[in-house]
């Protein structure tokens, strides 16, 4: 019997992590909670060993057993493995990315408890800020457990609403979507709105940071809402984040309900996480494209013949990630020595044409040269190339020079 598919989505933040799952079975992602028939869905993000011997215990099992030994829970794992640190246990030096790769190899056997043993095809991770020094650190910690590159992706936050506002039925984004997240006494608010007058819908989605609350909380709420949505038409409203938490809201909730539909949730990132990775597998549908934060804003394209058809040839697209794309290929010259790059923006019918020329390049017949082109994003408008001379067979050795350029918009 062939093995099923599983796809899993962490919301992944200093303190705790939530872990949502989906199976071609279900209809929709569901929560993990390590505390049976219970919605208590963070897992701390902690470590305890228990002494003498090499057992893990994680998350709140870990902070039990470390008051019952007296012994020293290790806290704030990915904080920690962020910042490289190293610590001691049983005069032993542990890495950190070692303890959160323990954590991630522990949680990740959750779902497959429910589930029965079933392979992870894709694995997505939500984070609130995305950057280069996460996803690599990420990265070197799902390696270590066996997740392969092609198994694994990250986005934020703001991608992670995106996948789950436009997951729920249609009655619930067929006008604009908002979600507020209130967190450490920070109120933050992204806005969802959908271009339908592209193919696919071009989504934009702006996010606007009203700071701390300082006095009456529902006053202050209750007008931020009113300017908010002031002119606008709003299907429903997510709340997530502990400063939801308490029985504060009063005028605001009846602004908040005022002809839309509203829901308070934690798990909402990693339930959208995990419809991403359902996305990405191709096993849900797609007719939207967000080009988010961290996300190249351009389409690099090569036009290439072949036979006696002239197209162009995708490498790269707007929204792919800066900093887990590449793309590659290999093309044979055709006449002058020159790659000619075309570079668009998705709302634009005007293309860039950037020309590459490979000077020293050794004179050989007409198509008698192979090229191996290498494209990386370093940022949102600026592509790194390397282009690679591989000669031609047994006719023409590689003269083995490399050109490097930067593609900018």
């Amino acid at each position: 019997m062939a093995e099923k598919n599983l796809y899993i989505g962490v919301d992944l933040n200093d303190k705790y992590a939530l872990l949502s799952y989906f199976t071609e079975t279900m209809t929709e992602p569901e929560t993990v909670s390590t505390i049976a028939g219970s919605e208590i869905y963070q897992i701390p993000l902690s470590l305890y060993k228990k002494k003498g011997i090499g057992q893990w215990y994680f998350g709140q099992d870990a902070k039990n057993m470390a008051k019952a030994e007296g012994g020293a829970c290790i806290d704030d794992l990915y904080r920690r493995a962020y910042e490289t640190e190293k610590i001691e246990i049983e005069e032993k030096f542990y890495d950190t990315k070692d303890l959160l790769a323990v954590f991630f190899r522990k949680i990740l056997m959750l779902p497959r408890r429910l589930t029965g043993e079933m392979k992870i095809a894709s694995l997505g991770i939500t984070v609130s800020d995305l950057n280069a020094k996460t996803t690599e650190m990420l990265r070197e910690v799902m390696k270590k457990i066996g997740i392969e590159k092609e198994q694994f992706f990250m986005i934020d936050y703001k991608e992670s609403f995106y996948y789950y506002a436009l997951n729920q039925d249609k009655e619930l984004w067929g006008h604009d979507v908002a979600l507020f997240s209130y967190e450490e006494e920070s109120l933050k608010e992204y806005y969802l709105h959908r271009n339908e007058n592209t193919t696919p819908q071009m989504i934009d989605l702006i996010e606007e940071d009203y700071g701390k609350l300082n006095g009456d909380r529902d006053l202050e709420f209750t007008s931020i809402i009113k300017k908010a949505f002031m002119g606008k038409i709003v299907s429903s409203i997510f709340l997530v984040g502990a400063g939801f938490e308490g029985d504060w809201m009063k005028q605001s909730i009846q602004m908040l309900c005022r002809g839309r539909r509203a829901f308070l949730g934690k798990n909402l990132y990693s339930k959208g996480v995990c419809y991403a990775a359902c996305v990405k597998a191709g096993i849900i549908p797609w007719e939207f494209v967000y080009i988010g934060d961290n996300k190249l804003q351009f389409n690099v394209s090569l036009k290439v013949r072949d036979g006696e058809k002239v197209a162009f040839y995708s490498l790269l697209s707007a929204g792919d990630s800066c900093y887990e794309e590449t793309a590659e290929c290999e093309v044979i010259l055709d006449d002058a020595p020159r790659i000619d790059f075309w570079l668009q923006y998705p709302k634009s019918r005007e293309a860039k044409i950037e020309s590459l020329e490979l000077t020293n390049l050794p004179k050989r017949e007409n198509k008698t040269t192979r090229l191996r082109i290498l494209l990386k994003p370093l940022s949102e408008e600026e592509v790194e190339v390397q282009i690679k001379d591989l000669g031609f067979g047994e006719l023409y050795k590689s003269s083995d020079q490399v050109w490097k350029y930067r593609l900018r918009m």
